[in-house]
């Protein structure tokens, strides 16, 4: 198995080298929020549409930080809070974002009962599904996944597996 890329906030992004059919890994090392939602602006505006984006990490690993700066990198201007009780919230920019979160969800079929399976890889949109674990089987086979984790010291862990992105986002 090929060893993950390994990036600081300030590195460049590209993908590990790998093994023909083995999914790209890169792994970023952010130590807060900040480098976070500046992270997220880079993925929305490299991202093309049809994406699906699922994150997927603890109550507060920045999830939703995430979220915001993608609307950010995709020029949304209104302002972006967490969909839990909403479960999807919709923005215009370069790209229609839906902004998902499937905490309250009971699995796929209660994320596809809410409308979100439909939207999923809209040519002319980017969805982002915070709480991504909780409707894995819904998920396309090419999402864009990415694990967040938080360090003792606060800062944060982000996998990105993400072949669709891939080289989009030097």
């Amino acid at each position: 198995m090929a060893r993950p890329a390994r990036h600081s906030c300030h590195s460049r992004l590209r993908g590990g080298a790998r093994a023909l059919g083995e999914a790209a890994l890169t792994e970023f090392l952010l130590r807060d929020s900040g480098q976070t939602a500046r992270l997220g602006e880079r993925i929305g505006e490299a991202a093309p549409g049809g994406t699906v984006i699922a994150l997927r990490g603890p109550l507060g690993a920045g999830k939703t930080t995430l979220a915001k700066g993608i609307a950010r990198g995709l020029g949304v201007k209104d302002e972006v809070t967490s969909p839990t009780y909403g479960i999807i919230s919709e923005y215009s920019g370069r790209l229609k974002l839906y902004h998902m979160d499937a905490y309250r969800l009971s699995g796929s079929e209660d994320f596809a009962g809410s409308g979100g399976a439909e939207l999923l890889g809209e040519p002319e949109a980017l969805c982002v599904i915070e709480w991504a674990e909780r409707v894995a089987g819904a998920l396309p086979d090419d999402a864009a996944l990415i694990d967040i984790e938080v360090g003792e010291d606060g800062s944060r862990r982000l996998r990105l597996d993400a072949p669709l992105l891939e080289g989009l986002l030097a």
